[in-house]
């Protein structure tokens, strides 16, 4: 819950061909994060008596317990004179939001997988389950980080700031 003047709102419908795609932090840990705690529950309900160890996990799981949205985001674009073009916060997975944008705008995206922004614990507890990294960050959701858009003139400022990653590209809908 918050306030802003109508100057300062930033719509999902308003992604524009050429915008430079971005998320803030990184992405998939909330997912794994409930797959650790999953495995620990069923455990623990064969045996009552098993302790979990969590602390080598504890970044991931509280990224799943704990989610904090990213407001310190808004006031850090806002002091930068970054204005998205559209966005929204990355609670269904980045793939499922990302779409949300691009339905509402009427354009398309490309990200380049390598440029998606996956925490290395994440990734590494992501393989001991046997699962894809990039399909965690894509698909998992609940991170609570932002996915937004950005015009192209605004590289050069987006870059001064931290924990914030250039993923892609907004592209014209047929393509």
């Amino acid at each position: 819950i918050g306030q802003a003047t109508n100057e300062e709102i930033v719509y999902r419908n308003t992604a524009l061909p050429g915008d430079i795609i971005c998320v803030s932090g990184d992405l998939g840990g909330a997912y794994v994060g409930l797959q650790i705690l999953e495995r620990e529950k069923a455990i623990f309900l064969e045996n009552p008596d098993f302790k979990p160890e969590l602390e080598d996990n504890a970044y991931i799981i509280g990224r799943q317990l704990k989610p904090e949205p990213r407001a310190d985001l808004i006031y850090s674009l806002r002091q930068a004179g970054i204005k998205p073009t559209a966005m929204i916060d990355i609670s269904d997975g980045l793939a499922s939001d990302l779409l949300h944008i691009c339905t509402q705008s009427n354009v398309g995206a490309v990200i380049k997988e390598a440029q998606v922004p996956i925490h290395t614990v994440t990734e590494q507890q992501a393989i001991k389950f046997r699962l894809d990294p990039i399909t965690c960050a894509l698909n998992g959701g609940e991170d609570y980080e932002l996915l937004f858009t950005l015009h192209p003139d605004d590289l050069d400022k987006i870059q001064g700031l931290s924990d914030v990653y250039i993923i892609g590209s907004i592209l014209p809908p047929e393509d």
